[in-house]
């Protein structure tokens, strides 16, 4: 048999070291059959007597064996070279039961030696891709994946992409690459990627190759901006002019949407018309005069030109000469000296004049103060407070006024300050009180209102202001001298306080509060930066404050320090944007500090100014809250009925805006507002509605989904994103709408809202509308702007400023009102507990409960039994 010759074992060649074992020079290596094609397995060792091959544990026979000997020219010792072919049928015939495989074995004299296993393989490649590119159609920078999964083959097939027949290479284009799993991966869709795709696979055997896949880039059409206003149609009377825009910013491409909207704009106009000029009648004749002349004068006044009428034709002095005994000629010499004597007169009267209008000033100048900005603040400075003094055999008892609602006020006795104690409010002695002396006095304050278009009108004169907006919508401004007050925008959560004593005794500052729309100044984002918060303006800029005032608005971070780095951003008067706070860094100045909350800012700052608060993502968990609202038409007379889904950065004053500009559209709330976390995955949203009756209504939408693309909702400069669902009723008589609403990003979270609406009756959602009857107070001044009692104030603050024994001191009470992080600002102001105070009633008016302030107080006063006790009747 095969085996018993190939276990013959020959005599060593004359020369072989006797001591050798052999060693593989040439190694039999994995082979792979294509087709039916034999393949060949070799084998070279030295020193070697004999060699034979060992397959699946079965000799060769030694007939398929092809040697050739040789001798090894450095070492004399002898080379043998040995191989064998497999074919197709041998490999198939243990197919399924394990691995063909061959194993050299060689000898010498000393012994023997194996060689590595080489795996003999039938190479094939199926026909059929496990999963092949299916067409798609994406907006332009929306990321595109197409996957591919190759047929199956040994060896394993390769993978590789054509666009339009031509190679893709990732090495020359950074926006695509090829993932692990064979996906051709394009991060941002451009133009130029609109084209067919094709998967290629191949092997050893075969070459294969996908259905080819259509990708068409589309873009959506934006609007250009308008362009300016025509001119008024007719030249005279009333007419009209238009404006206009068109669907180029971009232009729709590729099947992408078309603009929504109107792209012209009429608007009634009225032109003056012109008036033509007519002299009056002449006047009377003068008297001759000394050059024998008398003249008589009209004017150009019946009626005067204006609008650009023409000017009257003709003379406006008519002349004539007179030679009556009237006519008299004065001595040359006379004449000249009347003119000079004329001439000083007029100039001694131009001296006192001058005289008397300095000495009045200067009396007026050393009457007022200096500081004083504008007069309406002699009616408008403050709030009218009464006092009333402490009873002189119980200085602990602290009593305060508690009616600071009306507008006229009577004061009893004198309004110099009084030196009773230090438990007592102390009125300045400034220069709107000196002048009423001791006695009984009225004062009236003047309604905001009242003044509101002159306090705008004062404003639009200063070239830093006219950016601000010109109604008082979004506007809040009031007076204020040292008790402080606060501004607030209804509906937005935006508000001033300005604390006691931020303004110096004797000042009267004219304070304005300013949300402004994110179209109207511009704010330059990089990178990943999005705008968090509205946009606000205090001031005016430049004012002192003694102590910060606190600025309080929303915000839509969901924020974590891993996720983000969040900055307040401010305004320079030259109209550049500065980091001027970190938030979560040490401060690098003491100007400015944040307290950032779940869904709240609230920044010290002692220099008034525009503000805002920016993020900058530092992973792609970061997320920002979206609010997603449903409005739809309050009335449908037609068949055509449309939803429109809203998403709004999650603060108050963007739903205000959108709820106010839905009221003008006529629409109403569908839905209760759901909250969505957007992240920073680069992934667009996706809106889609399901699930209606087929048999009532139908949608109007092409696509199976809506995209709004990423960089939109990311930035936050677009306030007012949503998508339109085009639904139509088969019948107008059908009212009840039952659908799906779903809302997500890909790889992220999602909301869906079930609507069950009966689009002719149903208002059950109205309650989360603003009325708009809704009155609050957007300036309150003085006493009335805190919660806390001004005495009960002093007294806290002079009794926990001081460091008390056993910690009973400002920072026990930071601590009860989870405070303690801030620690290190408020101890770097000359009154900690102010800061405390001041926060408090930032955050809590005008619904905050003063009986946990007042159990936090009186915490702190157990640990040290000499601090005061504060009553509920002083709260």
């Amino acid at each position: 048999t095969g085996a018993q010759q190939s276990a013959t074992v020959a005599n060593p060649a004359s020369g072989t070291s006797p001591d050798l074992l052999p060693h593989f020079q040439l190694e039999p290596e994995d082979v792979y059959i294509v087709k039916n094609k034999a393949v060949s397995l070799a084998c070279r060792a030295t020193p070697a007597t004999q060699i034979y091959f060992k397959c699946n544990g079965e000799w060769v026979h030694q007939g398929d064996h092809v040697t050739q000997h040789s001798t090894d020219r450095s070492t004399g010792l002898p080379v043998m070279e040995v191989r064998i072919e497999v074919t197709r049928q041998q490999v198939e015939k243990i197919f399924g039961l394990e691995e063909y495989w061959c194993q050299c074995v060689a000898w010498s004299s000393s012994g023997t030696t194996k060689s590595q296993k080489a795996f003999v393989r039938i190479a094939y490649l199926r026909k059929n891709f496990e999963q092949e590119p299916a067409a798609r159609e994406v907006s332009i920078e929306q990321g595109i994946v197409l996957p591919c999964r190759p047929p199956e083959g040994v060896p394993p097939a390769e993978v590789e992409w054509l666009r339009n027949e031509e190679l893709v290479d990732p090495a020359l284009d950074a926006n695509v690459y090829v993932t692990p799993e064979h996906s051709l991966v394009l991060r941002q869709a451009r133009l130029a990627d609109t084209a067919n795709y094709t998967c290629v696979a191949k092997n050893i055997v075969a070459r294969r190759r996908s259905a080819s896949a259509a990708i068409t880039v589309y873009v959506n059409g934006g609007w250009s901006t308008w362009t300016q206003w025509s001119g008024c149609s007719t030249s005279c009377g009333r007419g009209w002019q238009k404006r206009s825009r068109t669907c180029t910013n971009p232009t729709p491409l590729n099947g992408g949407a078309f603009c929504e909207g109107q792209n012209v704009q009429k608007t009634a106009c009225t032109t003056l018309c012109p008036v033509d000029g007519a002299w009056s009648e002449w006047s009377k004749w003068s008297e001759c005069g000394a050059e024998c002349t008398y003249w008589r004068s009209r004017e150009c006044s019946d009626p005067a030109p204006r609008n650009g009428g023409r000017d009257c034709h003709g003379p406006e002095l008519d002349t004539r000469n007179c030679t009556s005994e009237l006519c008299t000629h004065a001595a040359p010499g006379a004449e000249d000296v009347a003119l000079y004597v004329g001439l000083v007169a007029v100039a001694v009267c131009l001296v006192l004049l001058l005289l008397v209008g300095v000495l009045v000033y200067c009396r007026k100048k050393g009457g007022l103060d200096a500081d004083v900005a504008d007069s309406s603040i002699l009616t408008a400075g403050f709030q009218p407070v009464s006092i009333k003094p402490s009873k002189a055999d119980n200085p602990s008892l602290l009593t305060i006024q508690p009616d600071l609602s009306t507008t006229t006020m009577t004061y009893q006795g004198s309004l110099c300050p009084r030196q009773d104690g230090p438990a007592k409010l102390q009125l300045p002695n400034g220069h709107l009180l000196s002048p009423l002396g001791a006695g009984r006095h009225t004062l009236h304050h003047s309604s905001p209102a009242a003044e509101g278009a002159d306090f705008v009108a004062r404003l639009s004169t200063q070239s830093y202001f006219r950016s601000l907006p010109r109604g008082t919508n979004n506007m809040a401004y009031g007076t204020f001298n040292f008790l402080g007050g606060r501004l607030m925008i209804p509906n937005t959560g935006i508000s001033l306080l300005i604390p006691p004593d931020a303004i110096p005794r004797g000042k009267i500052y004219e304070v304005y509060l300013t949300l402004h729309k994110q179209e109207e100044v511009r704010l330059p984002l990089a990178g990943c930066q999005t705008l968090l918060s509205p946009i606000v303006s205090c001031g005016p800029p430049g004012v002192l404050l003694t102590r910060p005032a606190i600025l309080a608005m929303g915000h839509c971070v969901e924020a974590s320090a891993e996720n983000w780095s969040i900055r307040l951003k401010k305004q320079s008067c030259e109209g550049t944007w500065e980091d001027v706070l970190q938030l979560g860094a040490e401060p690098c100045t003491e100007l400015y500090y944040c307290q950032l909350e779940a869904q709240a800012c609230y920044v010290f700052t002692e220099q008034l100014g525009r503000f805002a608060l920016v993020g900058e993502s530092l992973s792609m968990a970061a997320s920002k809250r979206l609010k997603l609202v449903l409005f739809a038409p309050a009335a449908c007379p037609s068949l055509e009925y449309n939803i429109r889904v809203y998403c709004l950065s999650d603060t108050q004053d963007v739903l205000k805006e959108v709820i106010q500009l839905e009221k003008q559209l006529g629409g109403q709330l569908i839905g209760a507002p759901r909250v969505l976390h957007f992240k920073d995955s680069y992934h667009n949203l996706r809106l889609s509605i399901h699930d209606m009756p087929s048999s009532l209504w139908k949608s109007k939408l092409l696509a199976s989904y809506q995209e709004i693309p990423f960089y939109h909702i990311w930035s936050g400069l677009q306030p007012f994103l949503h998508c339109t669902f085009t639904l139509e009723r088969l019948s107008t008589s059908t009212c009840e709408l039952a659908c799906k609403i779903w809302v997500w990003q890909v790889e992220g979270d999602g909301q869906s809202f079930t609507v069950n609406f009966n689009i002719a009756k149903d208002t059950r959602f109205s309650d989360w509308l603003v009325p708009d009857n809704e009155v609050a107070t957007p300036a309150l001044v003085g006493p009335s702007a805190f919660k806390i009692p001004f005495l009960i104030r002093q007294k806290i603050i002079s009794s926990l400023d001081p460091p008390g024994t056993r910690g009973a001191d400002w920072r026990t009470l930071a601590q009860k009102l989870n405070l303690d992080s801030h620690l290190s600002f408020f101890a770097s102001k000359p009154s900690p507990t102010a800061m405390i105070l001041n926060l408090w009633e930032a955050r809590h008016f005008p619904n905050g409960n003063l009986s946990q302030l007042a159990a936090a107080v009186a915490e702190v006063g157990k640990q040290d039994g000499t601090l005061f006790a504060v009553s509920e009747a002083e709260c």
